[in-house]
């Protein structure tokens, strides 16, 4: 363009030009800005929802401890931490959920750029410990497992017609595939794979594997012929294909909530997951009583159960579940279809 043909182009006025630079900057985010909450963005993936949501809690109750007590929450002294581990023992909490909560205040405290008062050099924090460990255990109470003859009755004792058609999916597949609840809330149907034998499941993410490298489940078909009763059938792979052709599932999540007028709904969270089990084990016959030592994970707990019982050896059902020993077990224990075959075709469904 020469000098002539420039002269022809209007200027902005001054005052134009600094505004809108001013609007450039302000449009343009800070790269370091940016890079610091693409940071924090991923340090909250470190930890699943479900423990950053027991991290919160246990800090406001921590909170609320010292509070009543006039103490100093953050940053606490040492003697602190310590009486408030021992409150926690006296009212009856876990092991567990008490060295859960010293992890709490110790994270939170780093997190503020104060050092730990719960260290393994703060002696008073971690004899108390050690003495509530000693006194009340470290033993946690699992669920009891589901057997065989409890998911036949549940099954037999399914209400509705959706509902009885998911109720059955969910009692079988969580039971043949050993599955934890978040699991089955999670599983989508474009995680399924129908296969000649049955079916595999791609589940991208689990409890014990936070990075998301994924593992697959078998699921076998049962025994049962062609026709059987849906009440009487047993087979997790016929019972799946049956509640997603009834409910019209196509896409997005297997397991979905159901409105009063029989509409299928969003998906089930991993507690409505819990609660539709503990229900289906009262209408078999577990007394209400009972009823506190079974819950979702007896699903999971059943299959190894009946699997081992049945000649499934401890590393076929490892592969199976996902079961992770120890760091060394993943890392030499290569994952092998036929293993996850052997143990889900051990289960006599």
């Amino acid at each position: 363009m020469d000098a002539s043909s420039t002269a022809l182009v209007p200027m902005p006025p001054r005052a134009s030009v600094e505004a809108s630079r001013g609007l450039a900057l302000e449009a343009e985010p800070d790269p370091l800005a940016r890079l610091l909450k693409a940071a924090s963005d991923y340090a909250k993936e470190a930890r699943s929802l479900a423990t950053q949501k027991a991290y919160s809690a246990d800090w406001r109750d921590f909170e609320r401890w010292c509070a009543s007590l006039a103490l100093a929450p953050l940053p606490a002294e040492p003697r602190t931490v310590a009486a408030y581990l021992a409150a926690m023992a006296t009212m009856g909490r876990k092991a567990a959920t008490i060295s859960r909560r010293r992890t709490t205040i110790s994270l939170v405290h780093r997190r503020a750029g104060f050092p730990s008062p719960c260290d393994q050099q703060q002696l008073v924090v971690m004899e108390t410990m050690q003495g509530i460990r000693r006194s009340i255990g470290t033993r946690q109470q699992g669920k009891e497992p589901a057997s065989l003859d409890l998911i036949r009755k549940a099954i037999q004792n399914a209400q509705g017609t959706l509902a009885a058609s998911r109720d059955r999916a969910v009692l079988l597949i969580g039971f043949a595939g050993g599955l934890r609840r978040s699991e089955l809330a999670a599983m989508r149907v474009q995680d399924l794979d129908w296969t000649r034998r049955g079916l595999t499941v791609h589940l991208p993410k689990s409890k014990t594997d936070q990075e998301g490298q994924g593992r697959e489940v078998e699921f076998l078909f049962g025994t049962q012929p062609e026709g059987t009763p849906l009440s009487e059938l047993t087979c997790p792979v016929r019972a799946l294909a049956q509640w997603l052709k009834q409910a019209n599932i196509e896409e997005g999540f297997v397991f979905r909530r159901i409105s009063h007028a029989q509409t299928i709904l969003g998906g089930l969270e991993p507690r409505s997951i819990a609660n539709l089990i503990k229900k289906a084990f009262s209408r078999a016959g577990v007394s209400e009583k009972d009823l506190a030592r079974y819950g979702a994970h007896s699903l999971r707990a059943g299959f190894a159960t009946t699997a081992w019982a049945n000649g499934a050896t401890e590393l076929a059902i490892m592969r199976q579940t996902g079961h992770k020993s120890n760091a060394m077990v993943r890392k030499y224990i290569r994952s092998d279809k036929a293993d996850r075959i052997e143990a889900a075709s051990k289960l006599g469904l």
